[in-house]
């Protein structure tokens, strides 16, 4: 059985002391009983204090993105082997704003990847297309290559502890959300495109997310999908009764 995800980018919000403040309401409210693998990932400053409250038995911290160079003179970037060492498990890498606002390419994010790999991160990888391309009906060609061009080097022993992410980049913000027949379409895809390249049994494995506007009252209808193995989570994640719904939606 596939994990069942929920993880909350919170972004560039949240002052340090809201920050931990929001932890430590999402700690006291979650369900102890509850089969969700929940991630949150704050901003890097805030990584080490709230990996200090968090109860690691329910709650996993992710980085929302690291360099692509292991150390040396890049000023203002964070290291794969820096986040390892507050204690967080995962990281975001290709996320949709880090493509469009610091024009993150493949061949970046694949070093980013690896390095990820090499100091014993899970990379939650995010993929997507845009309006255009999706209206050009060129969105399964557009993943696929994002997907091919950043993991596909990678081993089998490598690949399969990947945690994919489809966010359509027109639902990102917007208000808009892919239809769940839309949703579970894509993640299809995806998961037979990881099918072709390594096998049956690893695209099986593969956990895919949702990331496009979830919110609580859309949550329970996506994550029903059967390829729909939970969501990637934005500005919900930013109130903590909201994400805590969104996780009940299981």
């Amino acid at each position: 059985m596939r994990k069942k995800i929920v993880a909350g980018n919170w972004k560039m919000n949240k002052k340090l002391q809201e920050g931990i403040e929001l932890a430590n309401e999402i700690n006291r409210l979650i369900d102890r009983n509850i089969n969700v693998c929940i991630i949150i990932a704050p901003p890097f400053i805030h990584l080490p204090e709230i990996n200090k409250i968090i109860t690691p038995d329910f709650i996993s911290l992710a980085a929302q993105n690291c360099a692509a160079e292991p150390k040396g003179a890049f000023t203002g970037e964070v290291s794969a082997e820096m986040i390892q060492s507050t204690g967080a498990k995962y990281v975001i890498i290709g996320h949709s704003e880090r493509r469009t606002y610091y024009e993150e390419n493949d061949q970046i994010l694949r070093k980013k990847v690896e390095l990820a790999l090499e100091n014993k991160l899970i990379p939650i990888f995010c993929c997507g297309e845009h309006l255009n391309e999706r209206e050009d009906r060129k969105h399964f060609s557009v993943v696929k290559q994002q997907i091919e061009k950043a993991l596909f080097s990678l081993s089998k022993k490598d690949f399969i502890k990947i945690i994919i992410a489809y966010e359509p980049v027109w639902a990102i913000g917007t208000g808009k959300t892919a239809t769940s027949e839309q949703a579970q379409e894509m993640h299809n895809f995806i998961r037979n495109t990881i099918r072709d390249k390594y096998s049956k049994e690893v695209a099986d494995e593969i956990p895919v997310l949702y990331g496009g506007s979830c919110n609580p009252s859309n949550t329970k209808e996506l994550f029903a999908n059967p390829d729909v193995d939970g969501g990637l989570i934005g500005g919900a994640s930013l109130k903590s009764k909201d994400f805590f719904d969104i996780i009940n939606s299981f």
